[in-house]
């Protein structure tokens, strides 16, 4: 390896020291001197950034040390709404709750309630400007880091004068207090301001590293969306028992959204009949790949027709966007290739479908959809062009390729002694046979119920991959003349709920709002894909047998050992091998899925040799520049890259002004630090797979060629320098 230091600051470049780029929402306007007085408690300082509040206008908190002055309180002021908001492993006293009054009358309260004995504190309530449904409430604590220099009487003298009192609690607590120059201090009854107005005048002084007020939110150790009809979305996760909903009858979708909820590098191609592509749940900065009609040969894959409704609600259940509203997709970050199909498909459709997802970067495939035909082999053509993706689509590690199984209540490959259709449009013993479902290269998805038992139309089988969470309904068949239902007639209540995803927005499509109850296997199928795309968006380097395998090892084995009530058929069991006909290797845990998924990214990986260079020249990074600086290190050695640390050394006078991407060879870059070092002025910290998961992002690459380190100082009023920086690689 040979070095290089560079600069490319260009004070005459278009924006460079002249437009700096401030949030609203975020950082405040002038990071050079903290919060600016006239932002004072609208700022909330947490884990190095600078998040903007809201004050909730009809809301406060109270917190009381005995009971019996709330209830007094209670009684006087006969709050709309009441609720207990003591932090967890404080609810014996004192106790902190949140009251809901008019809002013309909330100043007023507040002001009296703090002359009233027996009240701690009072406080407004807030919410983060970032995520408006996010309560915050004020405690009576707050945490300083002061300067190493400072000695314990001039840490008194600052925060003495601000009613700040040591925390006896603390103050004893070793290592996290105290040391570093870190303490928790309550604030006293002599303290004119709350701990978000103090926090941000201990943030002006030079003396202090760090300042945030301890506040209170909702326990949520599990993600969960804020759109306003996800509690109706059970299949992805749910806590209640009812006649009708089994417990883990859904994903866990939840536990596997504290891991990710998908990449925007992540592209889920479903194909089907349309897109409402105006609809909120489809739309997003980045969400939208490469979309194809391949009836109309543009890139408006919309609907045209009254009954174009399928694919809206389809691709609502693998990637709807979180955006506060209506539902939510099980992989909301990925992005969506829609690919609008023809009402008829032949080889050359077929072809031309799978080449294009291909070619477009389609990570994933999704088909809910199966020709109208008991018995339907697949062509060498369609065959071939199934497997040419699956093997050759991702750079050589394959698309995943997901069909649903069908709704017809038959087996996917096999006989049946068919009786009890309607007109006997089928009888006798008749072979029925999936040519896309049995392809050795698919993942093929039966459908199961909010019982956790069988749906009653899911298609089964020996080819049958994992089963996911959907409706229960009569089984039916689509054939030339229309749809029909099997026979014979099934005479029992099904019991089981549906799924609630994206419908055609206005007074179009299944409902007449924009949502719809979906199901079959067609809502099972993009359930799968959408937690095959977590899996890669936390390993993008699976192969698309590598996640067929993950997927189907990681399932949970529901069991259904009632009688099917159309055949009579008992399948709902395992055997030797873990497989069921009804539900293939199991139901699919999400959670289970991306872990499996994440611990094999992260598992040591078979390095032949390590590469390591440092630059040791020092650049100086300047103060509010769009281009910053750009250190480079040169690799002469041939390998693939399969592991990389990258060692950064640099002082600045305020860190959280800058940040640093590494650049391969290639040109792909990764942000590597953002804006989140605060007011630390030293900066030595070494970025891996592990810390950084960005980084898999190249793996697999060529190393050959020069690497760059650019860093970036996005604020005026501070500068400082990059030392020195190493790069370790693995080939």
């Amino acid at each position: 390896m040979t070095q290089a230091g560079t600069s490319s600051d260009d004070p005459n470049s278009q924006g460079s020291n002249n437009s700096p780029n401030h949030s609203t929402n975020n950082l405040s306007s002038n990071r050079s001197h903290g919060v600016l007085p006239d932002q004072e408690g609208v700022i909330l300082q947490r884990g190095g950034e600078e998040l903007r509040l809201n004050k909730i206008r009809d809301r406060l908190t109270l917190c009381v040390s005995d009971l019996a002055v709330l209830q007094s309180l209670t009684l006087q002021w006969q709050p709309r709404q009441t609720r207990n908001v003591t932090p967890q492993g404080m609810q014996q006293s004192p106790v902190t709750v949140e009251w809901k009054l008019p809002a013309h009358r909330l100043e007023a309260a507040m002001t009296q309630l703090r002359q009233t004995a027996g009240v701690s504190y009072v406080s407004h309530v807030y919410t983060l400007a970032s995520s408006p449904g996010s309560y915050v409430y004020l405690g009576n604590q707050l945490t300083v880091q002061f300067m190493s220099t400072l000695l314990p009487g001039d840490i008194e003298q600052i925060t003495q004068p601000l009613g700040l009192i040591l925390d006896p609690v603390l103050a004893d607590s070793g290592d996290t207090f105290g040391s570093d120059n870190i303490y928790c201090f309550q604030v006293g009854p002599t303290a004119r301001h709350n701990p978000i107005k103090l926090a941000n005048q201990l943030a002006r002084r030079p003396e202090v590293l760090l300042a945030e007020p301890n506040i209170i939110m909702a326990r949520a150790p599990l993600y969960r969306p804020s759109d306003d009809r996800y509690p109706e979305q059970w299949h992805l996760s749910h806590r209640d028992n009812a006649p009708d909903l089994a417990a883990a009858s859904h994903v866990f979708a939840e536990k596997a959204w504290d891991i990710t909820r998908g990449s925007r590098s992540v592209v889920i191609a479903i194909t089907d009949d349309s897109f409402d592509l105006a609809h909120p749940d489809l739309q997003g900065a980045g969400k939208i790949v490469a979309p194809r009609d391949f009836r109309n040969r543009d890139s408006l894959p919309i609907p045209t027709a009254d009954y174009e409704n399928h694919g809206t609600a389809v691709a609502g259940v693998a990637i709807a966007e979180e955006n506060g509203r209506g539902t939510v997709g099980i992989a909301p970050g990925c992005s969506l290739m829609p690919i609008q199909t023809t009402g008829y498909l032949d080889d050359n459709s077929i072809e031309q479908m799978f080449e294009w997802a291909m070619r477009q970067g389609a990570d994933i495939i999704s088909c809910s959809w199966s020709p109208a035909a008991v018995y339907f082999p697949l062509s060498l053509r369609i065959s071939r062009a199934i497997n040419r993706a699956a093997t050759q689509g991702r750079d050589g590690k394959g698309c995943v390729i997901l069909f649903s199984a069908g709704n017809a209540n038959r087996p996917v490959e096999g006989k049946v002694e068919e009786t009890g259709w309607a007109g006997n449009l089928i009888n006798g013993v008749t072979r029925w046979l999936s040519g896309f479902a049995i392809h050795p290269d698919v993942i093929t998805v039966s459908a199961c119920t909010s019982l956790n038992r069988k749906a009653a139309y899911s298609n089964w089988g020996t080819h049958i991959s994992v089963t996911a969470p959907s409706n229960n309904a009569p089984p039916n068949m689509a054939l030339s003349e229309g749809t029909f239902d099997t026979g014979p007639p099934i005479r029992t209540r099904l019991i089981g709920r549906p799924v609630l995803t994206s419908d055609r927005t206005g007074n179009k499509g299944y409902a007449l709002d924009d949502y719809t109850g979906f199901g079959g296997t067609s809502s099972a199928c993009p359930l799968a894909a959408g937690i095959v795309g977590l899996m890669l968006s936390v390993n993008p380097d699976l192969s698309a047998r590598e996640a067929k395998r993950l997927l189907q090892e990681t399932t949970d084995k529901i069991v259904d050992t009632a009688s099917d009530p159309q055949l009579g058929n008992t399948y709902g069991t395992y055997d030797s091998q873990g497989h069921s006909l009804w539900f293939g290797y199991g139901k699919v845990n999400a959670y289970r899925a991306v872990k499996a998924a994440q611990e094999m990214a992260l598992s040591d990986r078979a390095l032949h040799k390590t590469l390591t260079a440092t630059n040791t020249t020092a650049i100086p990074i300047p103060d509010n520049s769009v281009n910053g600086i750009v250190s480079t290190l040169s690799v002469a050695e041939k390998g693939t890259l399969q592991d990389v640390k990258v060692y950064i050394e640099a002082e600045h006078e305020f860190l959280g002004d800058v940040s640093f991407t590494l650049q391969n060879p290639q040109g792909i870059s990764v942000l590597i630090q953002s804006r989140t070092l605060g007011r630390q002025t030293r900066l030595q910290r070494t970025y891996s797979l592990v810390s950084t998961p960005a980084l898999r992002r190249l793996l697999n690459t060529e190393v050959t060629g020069r690497w760059q380190l650019q860093a970036i100082d996005h604020v005026p009023g501070h500068v400082g320098k990059l030392r020195q920086w190493e790069l370790v690689l693995g080939i």
